[in-house]
Formats: C-alpha cells, sequence, structure tokens
C-alpha cells in the first residue's frame, strides 16, 4: 500500500469518499420527512420504459472507467480536472439537499409488464429513495464523464469510443426520465449545472491557471 500511495500520489482525492459517501446516506436517512416535490407538467408525459433501466445501471461502470483511465493512464491534469469536475457538482448537490429536502411522486405503483427489467426496477425503487434528486446526478456525472473522455489525448481521439460514449450519455439522461426516477427539472438542473463546471473546468482551465504563471515566470527569470 505504501508503495502504491508513493506511485499515485494522487490518490488522495480518493479520501472524497469520507466526505460525500456519510453525507449521502445521512440525507438519504431523512427519505420520511417532508420534502419539497419536484414535478413539472411534462414528466406526466413521459411514459415509464423499463428498458432504459440498462443504460442507467451502465452509468456506475461508465463514470468508474472514466476516473479509473484518468487515475491509471491519463495525465494528473486531465485526472485533477475530472475530479474538481465532479467533486463541485456533488457537493453543490449536497448542500441543495441539505438546505432544501426535495424529492418526487413519479414512480409507477405497478407495471404492466413482468419481465426481467421491471424487476430491476423494482430493486432499484427499493435500494434508492425519490429524495434528495435536484439536480440529478447521474446526469451531470454522466457529462462529466464523457466531457472527460472527450478532452483525453488518447481516447477523445477516437471517434467510436467518443461515439459511444455520447450515445452513453445522452441514453442515461433520458434513462432518468423514462424510469421515473428523476422530474425534468431535475435533468434540467444537472444538464446547466454541468455545462457551467465544463466552462470553467475546461474552457477557461481556471484550475491549473496558477500553474502557468509560474512557469511562464520561471521561464521569464531563466
Amino acid at each position: 500500500m505504501k508503495a502504491f500511495f508513493h506511485k499515485y500520489k494522487h490518490s488522495f482525492v480518493l479520501l472524497y469518499a469520507f466526505i460525500y459517501l456519510p453525507w449521502f446516506f445521512w440525507l438519504e436517512s431523512r427519505a420520511n420527512l417532508p420534502y419539497h416535490v419536484i414535478h413539472v407538467g411534462l414528466d406526466d408525459k413521459i411514459p415509464f420504459v423499463e428498458y432504459f433501466i440498462v443504460p442507467y445501471l451502465l452509468w456506475f461502470a461508465y463514470v468508474a472507467a472514466v476516473f479509473l483511465w484518468l487515475f491509471f493512464r491519463g495525465t494528473k491534469k486531465a485526472f485533477y480536472q475530472y475530479c474538481i469536475f465532479l467533486f463541485t457538482g456533488m457537493t453543490l448537490f449536497l448542500i441543495i439537499s441539505t438546505l432544501f429536502p426535495n424529492g418526487h411522486l413519479l414512480r409507477p405503483t405497478s407495471f404492466e409488464r413482468h419481465n426481467i427489467f421491471t424487476v430491476a426496477v423494482q430493486l432499484l425503487y427499493q435500494a434508492d429513495t425519490p429524495t434528495n434528486i435536484f439536480p440529478s446526478i447521474h446526469v451531470f456525472n454522466s457529462i462529466a464523464a464523457h466531457r472527460a473522455l472527450s478532452n483525453d489525448p488518447k481516447l477523445g481521439q477516437n471517434r467510436l469510443i467518443r461515439g459511444g460514449s455520447f450515445v452513453l450519455m445522452i441514453s442515461i439522461i433520458l434513462a432518468t426520465m423514462f424510469l421515473k426516477q428523476h422530474s425534468v427539472l431535475d435533468v434540467a438542473a444537472g444538464i446547466l449545472l454541468a455545462t457551467l463546471m465544463d466552462q470553467l473546468v475546461y474552457r477557461t482551465d481556471f484550475a491549473f491557471s496558477r500553474e502557468r504563471v509560474s512557469k511562464r515566470k520561471r521561464e521569464t527569470v531563466i
């Protein structure tokens, strides 16, 4: 373990799990308390489609796979950018859910069909409460993963991988609504927040501006 942490000094970011997970599970424990219901008219027009459980569950592997690729194969800059993107949005989500308890009443009480997909949805419903949904972290993290992959010097140049990532990202975003896991409002908020983070992390490159200034100063001195 000592050798691992010595080789991968950037693994300190894993400590964020000790902040996020206890906070998230505490929020989930308040599911029986009063909360603000998130709902817009468009939610009622979107049908329930159980087949979207597939991309919805792929989200876990998708976000983790990009994280592991950047951790072991990517540059430290790309890895830190991804972490800044993810952790900032996830922390804002925790703060919003703490100050503004929220949830929805969109889940169907019964299913028209009985198949392996509806069984998987039932298990999802049992494991995940319909609270703490604004903004959608499924949406936000999917966009974060795709943007990190697209900006990677290796993976981003592969049109097949980049295209597959885009399709998966869109499928996950749609899945949040077709599985009745999120309101359209949650999805819109997740997209808006991700768009703002994309501008900060990849457009202005704010996290590394100080590094570039220091480098220019050193070059000037030399």
